[in-house]
């Protein structure tokens, strides 16, 4: 496409070139032959001026247009060949005019309000095509950062993250609180129900092994019919108690083991035994190797699901942002106190810029320039406003066939 407008640029320069070249090599024939076989008669002597001062502006204006771009048939006039030659100031003038005329807070939070960005941002995101689009760019940038960053360095962070929680937080009264909140207003019944249906269920599906485990921890003199007696009693007496401390929450059983409940959680909070020997099992246990091996579990298994779900347009993770982000746009619209908020923010996040980088770009504007091929550089303008330039040198020919004209005849009428 570039090089497509390139050579139709070319074309364009070669015609008006043509047309403009033309007019002056007709001029100056005309002058040429009027001052060789002209007479003294009044029509020949009109054409003359008219010709000679049409010949004189088209080549001052030939010469003007070229020494912009060039040395005017490759002599080394002062002042010629500008573009070349002064291409440097010309990219810092252009930088400068570029920062105090259109880099200043002023002009760039005008034409941001002008824009109507926050409306225009709005009603884009609102479209549920836009949104899943910003979505699907949202997840991606997400997979792209995680793959960035050095799984150890994410598995220290999250190590400290974890231990530092831990540690904040003293693990016996924390204990003895949940504890007191279980058995408070019989919540832990119904939980005692099922570990006591529990037992009594295991005690009757496992009574043959638990027999045979008797059997060869009893002396080797006691009968194996006194042992069977001993065991079904012990099992039958087992799961009787079980099974009425099930049907009865008002068992003395459970009556005595809700009360060292409560016993037990009044020591949680309060013993400093307790406390000591809770922070002592905590650090024991974020010491254990298992720790760092489940945090990098963790973050393996958070990578592998982020990246699934960034890869499926139908996942709950895409269709959560995505509805999300149409909200947001929704409210956008609908809010007028969020959209004067977000044009607030938007004013200083210009203003900003235009304060502590209108230099910047300014630079960024005269380096570029800067680091151009000189020739290339003046053919690239000339190849711009070429076309223009030539019409220039046609208005030249013509103004000044114009003025000759003129002046001949005041010329003549003051004779």
């Amino acid at each position: 496409m570039r090089a497509a407008s390139e050579e139709s640029r070319r074309h364009q320069l070669r015609v008006t070139k043509r047309r403009a070249t033309g007019l002056l090599a007709a001029v100056s024939a005309i002058f040429l032959a009027t001052a060789i076989w002209g007479g003294n008669g009044t029509w020949a002597g009109y054409l003359e001026a008219t010709a000679a001062a049409s010949m004189v502006g088209g080549l001052a204006d030939w010469f003007a247009v070229t020494a912009l771009f060039r040395r005017p048939l490759g002599l080394p006039i002062p002042h010629t060949a500008i573009v070349v030659e002064r291409k440097d100031q010309f990219g810092a003038t252009l930088a400068a005019f570029m920062q105090e005329s259109f880099l200043t807070p002023e002009v760039l939070v005008e034409r941001a309000r002008a824009a109507d960005v926050v409306g225009r941002l709005g009603r884009w995101l609102a479209d549920d095509d836009h949104a899943a689009r910003v979505a699907a760019e949202v997840a991606d940038a997400a997979v792209a950062g995680a793959d960035l960053l050095r799984d150890d360095d994410v598995h220290r962070v999250i190590e400290d993250v974890v231990r530092a929680r831990v540690e904040a937080v003293a693990l016996a009264p924390l204990a003895g609180r949940a504890l007191r909140f279980l058995t408070q207003d019989g919540r832990h019944d119904e939980l005692l129900d099922a570990v006591l249906v529990g037992a009594d269920r295991y005690l009757g599906a496992h009574g043959a092994e638990l027999r045979a485990q008797l059997g060869a921890r009893s002396p080797w003199w006691l009968p194996g019919a006194v042992e069977d007696r001993i065991f079904d009693r012990l099992l039958d007496g087992a799961r009787a108690v079980l099974q009425d401390m099930a049907g009865d929450r008002g068992h003395d059983l459970r009556r005595q083991f809700d009360t060292r409940l409560r016993l037990l959680a009044a020591e949680l909070e309060t013993s400093m035994d307790l406390l000591e020997r809770g922070e002592q099992f905590k650090h024991d246990l974020l010491a254990q190797p298992q720790v760092r091996e489940w945090v990098a579990s963790s973050w393996a298994d958070a990578k592998v699901a982020l990246r699934a779900e960034a890869c499926d347009p139908s996942s709950q993770l895409r269709r959560q942002l995505a509805a999300a982000i149409a909200a947001g746009g929704r409210r956008l619209q609908a809010d007028s106190e969020l959209a004067a908020t977000v044009q607030t923010a938007l004013d200083r996040g210009v203003a900003y810029l235009a304060d502590h980088f209108d230099g910047d770009i300014a630079g960024f504007i005269s380096g570029t320039i800067a680091r151009w091929d000189a020739a290339e550089t003046a053919s690239r303008l000339e190849l711009l406003l070429g076309p223009d330039l030539q019409y220039v040198r046609v208005n030249g020919t013509v103004v000044g066939a114009i003025a000759g004209l003129a002046l001949h005849a005041v010329s003549a009428a003051l004779s």
